[in-house]
């Protein structure tokens, strides 16, 4: 298993008089179909719990390892709290404003007001709370790694339900992105209504029909 992402800027933090330090990423931005979701963790300040030495990106972990981590971080997390933002919102805003807001209704949803956000890659110029945009920080920052897994495991959940209400497609295996598997049934059967007609795989079949 690759180097666990470290608690290295929580720490600073917490020495600089911080208290409530949220991690923040989001997953599905490259998918076609289905929502963008984000998710917000607040850690313990104590980072000597023994699962997190198995947290990594979630793109790094089986669903089971994922889906595991993510029932801990339920017991031991602080405050969690997640965006969904519809292919509607995509579709209409674009993919990064839609990620921002994801990532901000994500805050909003924290039972806790963070003092601090660690946020991977993206910046957020209209919340308020003081943050820092990490590249990979999914793989070099634990809080922000939290959130990753957390925002892969609710949007693998709901890509499931729609996969039942989406027959055919195979949503619940390839979760949206543009598989081989997907994008035969997509020229097959059409898109649907979870599919973002904005990107250009589904922009270029709604065009030729």
């Amino acid at each position: 298993m690759t180097k666990p992402p470290s608690f290295d800027q929580e720490r600073k933090l917490h020495a600089q008089g911080c208290h409530l330090i949220a991690g923040i990423d989001e997953v599905g931005r490259g998918t076609i179909a289905g929502p963008v979701a984000a998710a917000a963790i607040i850690l313990p300040k104590r980072a000597d719990i023994p699962w997190l030495s198995l947290v990594r990106d979630s793109k790094q972990l089986s669903p089971r390892r994922r889906e595991h981590l993510f029932e801990l971080m339920q017991e031991t997390g602080l405050a969690i709290g997640v965006g969904v933002v519809s292919q509607t919102e995509i579709d209409d805003k674009g993919i990064v404003p839609a990620t921002r807001m994801a990532m901000r209704m994500a805050i909003e949803q924290l039972p806790l007001l963070p003092d601090f956000l660690l946020i991977d890659a993206v910046k957020l110029p209209d919340v308020s709370i003081p943050q820092k945009s990490i590249i990979h920080g999914d793989c070099l920052c634990l809080s922000i790694a939290c959130a990753s897994i957390v925002a892969k495991v609710r949007r693998d959940r709901l890509m499931i339900e729609l996969d039942a209400l989406h027959p055919g497609y195979g949503l619940a295996r390839h979760k949206g992105y543009a598989t081989r598997e997907h994008m035969l049934s997509l020229q097959r059967l059409g898109p649907c209504s979870i599919h973002r007609q904005s990107f250009a795989p589904v922009r270029r079949l709604v065009e030729k029909s």
